[in-house]
């Protein structure tokens, strides 16, 4: 089914407003305001909620194996996770997943 030109300019339009409206409600609305310390409270789990969600699928399900999980992929997950509990240091983590990840590919092939 084909669009016409216009149908697809007023979609983008109104998807760029929409973006607009949300962000503005954050930034316009409440940014000069100080924002209770429940809702403070609440927004420093957003990270640790956000990360897990996009890190998952693709450590379980990467593309590079078509959609399998792949041994070199899981040890490296889990090597970064064990590390950044450990050394509570993130640099440090993703450093010691990326190295455990390219060793672990290149000795299983």
């Amino acid at each position: 089914m084909s669009q016409s030109s216009t149908e697809i300019w007023m979609a983008i339009a109104a998807l760029g407003l929409g973006t607009f409206l949300l962000r503005f409600s954050f930034l316009g609305i409440l940014g000069k305001r100080e924002l209770p310390d429940w809702v403070l409270r609440h927004l420093r789990y957003t990270p640790v909620a956000v990360l897990p969600g996009l890190i998952a699928p693709l450590v379980l399900w990467p593309a590079a194996t078509d959609g399998q999980p792949d041994p070199a992929r899981l040890l490296a997950a889990g090597v970064t996770l064990l590390i950044g509990v450990l050394t509570h240091n993130a640099v440090i983590a993703i450093c010691s997943g990326a190295a455990t990840l390219y060793s672990a590919l290149y000795l299983l092939g």
